[in-house]
């Protein structure tokens, strides 16, 4: 029986590294865009976030299809991106965060929701670094107003440091994320902007070209 031999040169190497990195970027990629939509799919509502909150608040947190399940009781998950107001009013390059907590009550059941955090200042978000914070702990999150106008959020005189959104099926949904936890994805930043980055360095620039990033910051522009 013949053994067969395969010379690994220097060139094969490298080839294999860039693809494994391109692969690995993929599903970061995948998350950016999904974030987008969820914001597309926001401002299709009849009573959506109203464009006056977005402008006035520093920081926003976007968590597609947060897996929220409970039989007695309650789990919830889920990845996404946070994004900073920086000077002059652009968007931040969006930081990749996870979303976990837990309840007990009454509840059964799987539900998958769409979940938008809208922050009053951007420090909350930028000091979380290698560590993370517990939302309802840290810092309580108020059901967010609803509308297209100015009048719709002033009414409600945006006092709360952090407002919630939840869709599901197209329709706002009722989900009490206060006890849960948001972190720093490490991995997915390194696999998206390299080991180099970190979160404080992610949320101080906005020179990403990567087309996903330019739709959700150009997405956000839209309220």
């Amino acid at each position: 029986m013949k053994t067969i031999k395969i010379l690994i040169t220097p060139l094969i190497l490298s080839l294999f590294f860039v693809l494994i990195s391109a692969k690995a970027g993929d599903k970061e990629n995948e998350r950016v865009h999904s974030a987008a939509n969820v914001m597309k799919d926001f401002g299709k509502m009849k009573e959506s976030i109203p464009g006056e909150l977005l402008k006035q608040y520093e920081g926003i947190v976007i968590i597609p299809k947060l897996i929220n399940a409970g039989l007695g009781i309650g789990g919830k998950h889920g990845k996404g991106v946070a994004m900073v107001k920086l000077a002059g009013g652009k968007w931040s390059d969006p930081v990749f965060v996870t979303l976990t907590g837990g309840s007990i009550g009454l509840q059964i059941g799987v539900q998958s929701v769409d979940l938008v955090l809208v922050f009053r200042h951007k420090g909350v978000l930028t000091k979380v670094k290698n560590g993370d914070f517990t939302i309802g702990g840290d810092i309580s999150a108020a059901a967010g107003p609803v509308g297209r106008s100015s009048t719709a959020s002033t009414d409600y005189k945006l006092e709360a440091e952090v407002y919630s959104y939840s869709r599901s099926r197209g329709l706002f949904a009722g989900i009490t994320i206060n006890g849960s936890n948001l972190g720093i994805d490490k991995k997915s930043n390194a696999n998206f902007y390299g080991n180099y980055a970190t979160s404080a360095d992610i949320f101080a620039m906005s020179k990403s070209n990567k087309e996903s990033v330019t739709v959700l910051k150009e997405t956000l522009k839209t309220f």
